[in-house]
């Protein structure tokens, strides 16, 4: 296993390669998750993720015949982009094997840093069984995107900062993919600071970490899909077990409806875009899944930002659902003129906007002279809601709530 001392020479090998990032403390999540929350902010590495810190030690530490000859990588984004930046600083050149699923900006931005981009597969698994085929035969190294005590030490240096900048931590809550983010991070925060409680976040979908806790051995988990997809990792690491094992205090899990609510208010609230991965411990903190006190300093890792666009405009839309604020009501009219403006003018009364509106008529069953309509509306909340139904029930319209 790493040491203190490898994540501390790891962090003077890549001090002029990987940037500090901000740790400030949040007063509107501090109130929504009822204690101190500070958000550690990977997402603002110049690739928007932590894994630069892993592959720029592991880079560092190649020999010269090592670097003539080049590496390879599999990743479902961020790690491809950390080992394509850093390779093109120093030189080396860099082949990167992504899952066909990875979203077009991670493959975009990997490809702009000089990397040769390969997609295959539909899991990080096929990515990697395809990574290590080019390794044989091609002659070239790989570099494991968390199963490798140099990258595990790389990634391990962000510890070292939170405690720089929230010395009085209590709590330490970060995603959990194969492991090497969370498990370096373990070993320096327990190393300087033992009362520090680490706690990892796994997607409910693929919780590989807990399933080998469990078992008391690494598990293979079937493969499924998540909105954290730089966690969806089917099997933790053989050296980053024994890490959680000794050294982290709790795991939990977030499903994706938690996290997309989390992904939309770290944008509304903090104005922080994070990834499905990197939103997952703040899901955990708003779902109130850990027990916290009012007065304990959480230190919440935002471990990358790289979320494709049009993924993000969905998510907000279900989050927004999640919330209650935007709803479907159902209602049945006679169908006849000036129907329908009636039913809007009652809603317009209570400030609810309305994004679309659609009648059912073949399908209705009942009179031949109704019509449903379906209402979709912007509102404030549940409690805007449930005034909305009741002002419409009150009229003698049928009211029901679809979504």
């Amino acid at each position: 296993m790493i040491s203190l001392a490898d994540i501390q020479a790891a962090r003077e090998r890549i001090r002029a390669l990987v940037a500090v990032t901000p740790c400030p403390l949040s007063e509107p999540f501090s109130e929504l998750c009822g204690t101190r929350v500070y958000f550690k902010l990977e997402n603002l590495q110049r690739t928007g993720s932590f894994k630069e810190r892993g592959a720029a030690n592991r880079l560092m530490l190649l020999n010269p015949e090592e670097r003539a000859r080049g590496v390879v990588a599999a990743s479902a984004g961020n790690h491809a982009q950390g080992v394509a930046v850093n390779a093109q600083r120093l030189g080396i050149h860099a082949t990167i094997v992504m899952p066909e699923s990875t979203p077009l900006i991670k493959v975009q931005s990997t490809a702009s840093f000089g990397a040769e981009v390969i997609l295959h597969g539909a899991s990080y698994d096929d990515a990697y069984d395809e990574a290590r085929r080019l390794e044989l035969s091609r002659g070239l190294v790989f570099v494991h995107a968390f199963d490798d005590d140099a990258v595990i030490a790389g990634q391990g240096t962000c510890a070292l900062e939170i405690l720089e900048q929230v010395p009085d931590v209590d709590v330490v809550v970060a995603s959990v993919g194969g492991g090497g983010w969370l498990g370096g991070m373990a070993v320096a925060l327990k190393a300087l600071k033992p009362s520090v409680r680490v706690v990892g976040v796994e997607a409910a979908a693929l919780p590989k970490m807990r399933a080998a806790r469990d078992a008391g051995a690494l598990v293979t988990l079937p493969a499924a899909t998540t909105l954290a997809d730089g966690i969806a990792v089917k099997r933790a690491g053989e050296r980053t077990l024994p890490l959680f094992a000794s050294y982290v205090d709790e795991l939990i899990d977030v499903d994706d409806e938690e996290i997309a609510n989390a992904i939309l208010l770290l944008i509304e609230r903090e104005k922080t875009v994070a990834e499905g991965a990197g939103a997952a411990p703040a899901a955990a903190l708003l779902q109130h899944k850990l027990s916290l006190s009012r007065d304990q300093r959480v230190v919440c890792v935002i471990s990358g930002g790289n979320i494709d666009v049009n993924l993000l405009s969905r998510i907000i839309e279900r989050g927004l659902v999640k919330e209650g604020r935007r709803v479907v009501l159902s209602l049945r009219v006679t169908d006849r003129p000036g129907a329908l403006a009636a039913v809007l003018g009652h809603v317009a009364r209570l400030r609810a906007n309305v994004l679309e509106v659609h009648h059912n008529r073949a399908f209705l069953r009942g009179p031949i002279g109704d019509t449903e309509l379906e209402l979709t509306l912007e509102t404030r909340g549940p409690s805007h809601v449930a005034e909305l139904t009741a002002a419409l029930s009150a009229q003698g319209y049928e009211v029901a709530q679809r979504w």
